[in-house]
């Protein structure tokens, strides 16, 4: 039996990670098959540790086209060891974060191309694609706002970058939403925390599959 596989996606301070811990709570007693989270950059043993090296502040100079590949790297790796045997085992994968952050972050927010960073990743996931997606919608200054007041002093590399550039990834995940709007479901962030649960437990009760869940 095929699993399924849900991803999180959302600019910096979005609160994915919240948001995926507090859905689980709720969603997996009724799960009938294992479920498997897992994050990226990282999800693996190797993975995690190219995760070290592209989030690093000290790495500032890195050039754009290392960090892609390195994003593709990780996630070739964090595919064909965790992703893709928890998927064909049945199991429900979800993961904050897969390859439409490196659509947005790379491809449209350094510049690089939606288009050349998208057959990267295709090389890199033989094309694997994610059955469904939230997005938590924040606007970038909120989202960063929110990570300085949780997280003073400890920005990564990503997260230090200025505002123009966490503009342009956001627009980058709206051009990504608008090539896949039948995997994309927009949940507003900005929502008090309980709201924005219930709204993704919805709409995982209508789209998880009958064989891997309770009552749908």
């Amino acid at each position: 039996m095929k699993g399924y596989f849900v991803s999180f996606e959302g600019p910096d301070g979005a609160g994915k990670s919240t948001v995926l811990k507090e859905v689980l709570a709720e969603i997996a007693p009724q799960l009938k098959t294992q479920y498997l989270v897992t994050r990226e950059p990282g999800g693996s043993k190797i993975a995690e540790k190219i995760r070290d090296i592209i989030l690093d502040p000290a790495n500032g100079k890195m050039d754009p086209k290392t960090e892609a590949l390195l994003y593709a790297a990780a996630r070739s790796q964090h595919v064909e060891e965790i992703i893709k045997p928890a998927i064909n085992e049945g199991k429900v994968v979800f993961s904050d974060r897969f390859v439409d952050s490196s659509l947005a972050y790379q491809g449209q927010g350094r510049d690089l191309g939606i288009t050349k960073v998208k057959q990267i990743n295709d090389f890199a996931t033989d094309k694997l694609d994610p059955d469904l997606t939230f997005f938590l919608d924040i606007a970038p200054e909120i989202g960063l706002s929110r990570i300085k007041k949780l997280r003073p002093a400890q920005e990564d590399r990503l997260e230090q970058e200025d505002i123009a550039f966490h503009q342009k990834v956001y627009e980058g995940f709206l051009k990504v939403i608008k090539m896949y709007p039948d995997r994309f479901v927009v949940i507003n962030a900005t929502q008090p925390i309980d709201q924005v649960i219930k709204q993704v437990v919805t709409e995982l009760k209508q789209r998880l599959p009958k064989t891997v869940l309770e009552n749908n």
